[in-house]
């Protein structure tokens, strides 16, 4: 079960729930809200006059109303802060399902108050689907963005260990929102910078005149990563096959949009680049191929 939402994370959500006067069940009973989530006709009940949960709820928030109104952040049953991080997250979303909250500007509000905090341990919850015009949203782990660009890019750093390096990832990462034809020559470069550091660790003569997919092809042969180097009495070997294959496509394509829209060739007045997604998916793959050839270079070292 995971647990990478940290106990802090969540308490400031509540506490800012809390302070900003957010009602957590919105315009439904709380019952029928957590009805949604849970089955508290199973859960156990803290009071031994009702056989289940949803019978203490019912006598202590709408017969007596004795429990505070924020008691479900607290109550063991429910674990908001301990649970696993889909029943978390889950917990989040329907707070702000339309079925629960109307209001547009208190769903805005409370999505940025959950995505301001969730993204400190690298969640937010995104749009899924729509019913009647309205957003339904649903948690995940952000898998893209500049906290994943820069841990790839770090370990180039570590592994390489370089001046020149150093300067040419900073350049590429600082030019994917204002220059994105910058950001894709030097994704470019980016490989082809791996490519000949590991010809020459390994003290081996490579041919300057060979461009990027020639590079490429030797420096797999090198490493002993094409796909005939994999016997078929590998397990998995099929799968490992084709995506050893397809290394030779994400080179090209990185290739070839360098030289359309990438630096390094003069443009006519008429031009018009890439926008920074496009720059960040060639960023990206580029980062994630150099990775995967420079671990497997020290590792065969």
């Amino acid at each position: 079960m995971a647990k990478k939402i940290s106990e802090i994370t969540r308490r400031n959500i509540f506490d800012f729930i809390q302070v900003e006067n957010f009602w957590w069940s919105g315009r439904l009973e709380e019952i029928d809200f957590l009805s949604r989530i849970y089955n508290l006709e199973e859960m156990e009940s803290y009071d031994s006059r009702f056989e289940n949960a949803a019978g203490d709820i019912w006598q202590h928030r709408i017969h007596n109303n004795d429990w505070e109104d924020n008691w479900i952040f607290y109550d063991d049953r429910f674990n908001l802060m301990k649970c696993d991080d889909s029943r978390f997250l889950n917990f989040l979303c329907e707070m702000i399902h339309p079925i629960v909250r109307a209001d547009k500007s208190e769903v805005s509000k409370l999505l940025q108050i959950f995505n301001d905090n969730l993204q400190e341990d690298n969640f937010e919850l995104v749009e899924k689907t729509k019913i009647s015009g309205r957003p339904i949203f649903v948690g995940r782990m952000k898998i893209t963005g500049k906290e994943s660009l820069a841990r790839k890019t770090e370990n180039i750093r570590k592994i390489l260990n370089a001046e020149y390096v150093t300067q040419q990832i900073n350049l590429m990462e600082t030019s994917i929102e204002n220059s994105p034809h910058i950001a894709i020559g030097l994704a470019k470069e980016l490989i082809e910078t791996c490519c000949k550091s590991i010809f020459e660790e390994r003290k081996i003569k490579y041919e300057k005149s060979w461009d990027l997919p020639k590079l490429m092809k030797e420096t797999t042969k090198l490493l002993k990563l094409t796909p005939e180097d994999i016997s078929d009495e590998v397990k998995a070997a099929k799968s490992i096959k084709q995506i050893l294959g397809s290394l030779s496509s994400v080179v090209q394509g990185i290739g070839e949009i360098r030289n359309e829209y990438g630096s390094g060739h003069g443009k006519d007045g008429r031009f018009k680049g890439l926008q920074p997604r496009h720059a960040k998916l060639a960023v990206g793959a580029a980062s994630t191929l150099a990775i995967y050839l420079l671990e497997t270079h020290e590792l065969r070292q």
